[in-house]
C-alpha cells in the first residue's frame, strides 16, 4: 500500500534520535551547591538560561526525585559529582515570595544570600531532574516534553534514562523543549502537512487561562505565580474588573483585553538593588521598563513584544514564532485583542506529537 505524503513525513521524523537534536548543544551550564542564590541568578544572567542543574559530591546527598544522575573522571572512572536537583527562575521567585520580613517588605540581599541547595524543591520542577538517552526516539522524547517536562540532562557518553543511573558519564548536555521545537522547525519542509493546520484544528489551546490586572503588584505577581506554579502570566486591563482584591489574585483571564507578559525569566536582567525598588511597582510598570532595558532575548530598544497569534494560525507559524522569538508560550487573541487561550511549548510538541502518531498508526 502506497504511503501518504503525511505518513512519509511522520515516519521520517519518528526515526530521529535526542543524538540528532545534539549537534550543536553547548556545554551543560551548572552550579555548586554551596552557590548563593545571588550567584545562581548571575549564572542565569551571563548564560541567558532559564534554570541550572544543581551539582554536590558524590555520596553526601540524596538526588531529588531519587535520582542518581553522576558524572565520572573521564580518564580514572572515579564518580566526581552528583545532580541533587534543578533550580529554576520560579524556585528563586518562590523564595523571594516567601515570608516577608515586616508588612510589605523584603529583605532580598539576606534571602539572595543563602545557598541554592536550600532552595530545591521550592517548586515541582526542580524535585523533576530526567535523563534521556542519546538513542532515545525523538517521539518518546516529545512525550516526556509534552507532560509538562522542560529540559532532561542527556549524558554523553554514558547510559541513562528517567531518573535511574545506568552507567555514569564524564558528561552531560542539557535537552530543552525549546531544542525540540528548533529542531523540528529545521525541518519544516518534510512537515508541510503537519505543520500546515491550524493550532485549533491541532487542539493545540489551552483555554484555562489565568491572569493578573494591571494593577498587581511585582511582589503579589509573584505570589501568585509561586501558589499555582506558573512561570507567566499575561497581565489584562483592570477596567470593570472588581474591588482591590482582584489585583493580589489570580483570575480568569479569557476575554479580557490582553495588555502584556509578566515572566519569570524578566527578572533575570535586574540587579538586586533594583529588583527591590520594583517589588511595590505594578507588574506592568515592571515588564515595560525591562523591554526598553534591552537586556533580555526578545526585547527591543522600543519595549517589549507581546507575541500572539490567532486559533486559526497554523502551527508552522506559531512554531516560527516560538524559536525566533524565544518566548516559551504564546497569547491566542481574537480581532479585538481580547484573550481566548495559551499555547505553551508543552501543548505544540503534545499536539506535533499526537498528529505524526495519527499518520504512522493510520
Amino acid at each position: 500500500m502506497q504511503q501518504t505524503a503525511r505518513e512519509a513525513e511522520a515516519r521520517a521524523i519518528g526515526e530521529k534520535k535526542v543524538k540528532d537534536l545534539m549537534k550543536d548543544n553547548k556545554r551543560l551550564v551548572e552550579v555548586p551547591y554551596s552557590a548563593s542564590l545571588a550567584h545562581t541568578m548571575n549564572v542565569l544572567v551571563a548564560n541567558r538560561v532559564v534554570a541550572v542543574p544543581v551539582a554536590a559530591p558524590p555520596g553526601q546527598w540524596i538526588g531529588a526525585g531519587g535520582s542518581m544522575i553522576m558524572e565520572t573522571d573521564k580518564q580514572t572512572g572515579v564518580l566526581r559529582k552528583h545532580y541533587i536537583g534543578m533550580v529554576t527562575m520560579l524556585d528563586i521567585l518562590a523564595h523571594i515570595a516567601g515570608e516577608e520580613d515586616g508588612p510589605g517588605l523584603v529583605d532580598l540581599e539576606r534571602k539572595m544570600a543563602v545557598p541554592v541547595s536550600s532552595i530545591i524543591g521550592n517548586n515541582v520542577e526542580g524535585l523533576s531532574l530526567w535523563t534521556l538517552s542519546p538513542n532515545t526516539s525523538i517521539l518518546e522524547c516529545m512525550e516526556l516534553f509534552s507532560m509538562g517536562i522542560h529540559r532532561a540532562m542527556v549524558p554523553i557518553d554514558g547510559e541513562a534514562a528517567g531518573v535511574e543511573l545506568v552507567k555514569s558519564s564524564s558528561s552531560y548536555r542539557m535537552l530543552t523543549q525549546m531544542d525540540v521545537l528548533r529542531f523540528l522547525s529545521q525541518q519544516i519542509p518534510e512537515m508541510q502537512q503537519t505543520l500546515g493546520q491550524s493550532v485549533k484544528e491541532m487542539g493545540a489551546i489551552n483555554e484555562n487561562v489565568m491572569a493578573i490586572t494591571d494593577k498587581t503588584k511585582v511582589i503579589e505577581a509573584i505570589k501568585c505565580m509561586k501558589s499555582s506554579f506558573l512561570n507567566a502570566v499575561p497581565i489584562v486591563r483592570s477596567t470593570q474588573l472588581g474591588g482591590d482584591h482582584t489585583h493580589t489574585q489570580l483570575f480568569t483571564g479569557r476575554g479580557r483585553k490582553l495588555g502584556g507578559t509578566f515572566s519569570a525569566t524578566d527578572l533575570r536582567g535586574c540587579h538586586l538593588a533594583t529588583l527591590q525598588t520594583w517589588l511595590q511597582q505594578t507588574a506592568l510598570e515592571f515588564t515595560e521598563t525591562i523591554g526598553k532595558s534591552a537586556l533580555l532575548e526578545g526585547t527591543t530598544a522600543g519595549g517589549r513584544e507581546l507575541v500572539t497569534c490567532g486559533e486559526e494560525s497554523s502551527m508552522k507559524e506559531v512554531m516560527e514564532k516560538v524559536v525566533s522569538k524565544h518566548v516559551h508560550r504564546i497569547w491566542v487573541t481574537d480581532e479585538h485583542g481580547l484573550l481566548l487561550g495559551l499555547i505553551s511549548l508543552s501543548d505544540m510538541i503534545r499536539a506535533i506529537r499526537l498528529s505524526l502518531l495519527s499518520q504512522i498508526q493510520t
